[in-house]
């Protein structure tokens, strides 16, 4: 696959809860090393796409491809090594709260390899430098401050060096200064491992500081996509409000 593909393919994919239907007919590329960023108001269905995409949730109709396989073709059993090429920052970090941050960056490795002790100890001690957290491996979760857990987090999300990295509102109960550094952090992912972003944000200066092609959800559909300035120039009125926010967090 060239460096221009898709990683990620969604196909007329549809998803609804009882009578309530989330995503319709929604498809979509991402290219392999870009920033895709997922826009829209709250129940909108940017986090139920983002567990589409790892399989955490099925479609009712549609088909979705990671790396070319249709893993809503894939049976419970036959996912997890598609997952193991994706890491998962969950909006509130989604620390073990009984294991310090070192443990909890080491969770993966000990579920999903088979190394040694030591070498599982020295890539979570890594994994947390590359996040600023290279002295809080004996910390309890409790003791962070939000930035911090967040940054734990992504350390966690990178264990197995994934491909890709599903980032939910990575700017969520932050103020604009942490928020920006861990912006920093997802490009410098991106710039230095090619590593494939899919970011969900409500946060409109993060999507743009972040993303490559920016899309906005609303009522099940994308109603529009790509760069931050092609969408300035939207004649829709709900891309023009998101467009025009400032806020963040």
């Amino acid at each position: 696959m060239s460096a221009n593909e898709a990683v990620i393919r969604f196909e007329e994919v549809s998803k609804s809860f009882g009578s309530k239907r989330i995503l319709q007919d929604v498809s979509f590329d991402i290219a392999r090393g870009s920033a895709f960023c997922i826009l829209g108001r709250s129940g909108t269905g940017k986090s139920v796409t983002l567990k589409l995409m790892i399989g955490l949730l099925k479609p009712e109709q549609g088909r979705i491809f990671v790396e070319d396989q249709e893993i809503t073709a894939l049976h419970a059993r036959e996912l997890p090594p598609v997952r193991k090429t994706m890491g998962f920052l969950f909006q509130n970090a989604a620390l073990f709260d009984s294991l310090s941050v070192g443990e909890n960056v080491a969770f993966p490795l000990r579920r999903h390899t088979n190394k040694p002790e030591a070498d599982i100890k020295d890539r979570a001690r890594e994994k947390l430098a590359q996040v600023g957290l290279e002295h809080e491996y004996d910390m309890m979760p409790a003791d962070l401050s939000g930035g911090m857990r967040k940054r734990a987090g992504l350390a966690r999300a990178l264990a197995l060096n994934p491909s890709i990295l599903l980032v939910d509102e990575p700017s969520a109960g932050l103020d604009p200064m942490t928020s920006a550094e861990i912006d920093s952090l997802l490009l410098n992912l991106k710039s230095e491992r090619d590593t494939t972003l899919v970011v969900v944000t409500h946060n409109i200066p993060s999507a743009r500081r972040i993303g490559d092609e920016l899309v906005v959800m609303h009522e099940g559909h994308f109603i529009a996509h790509g760069t931050a300035k092609e969408l300035d120039q939207s004649d829709h009125p709900v891309v023009r409000e998101f467009m025009k926010s400032e806020g963040g967090g």
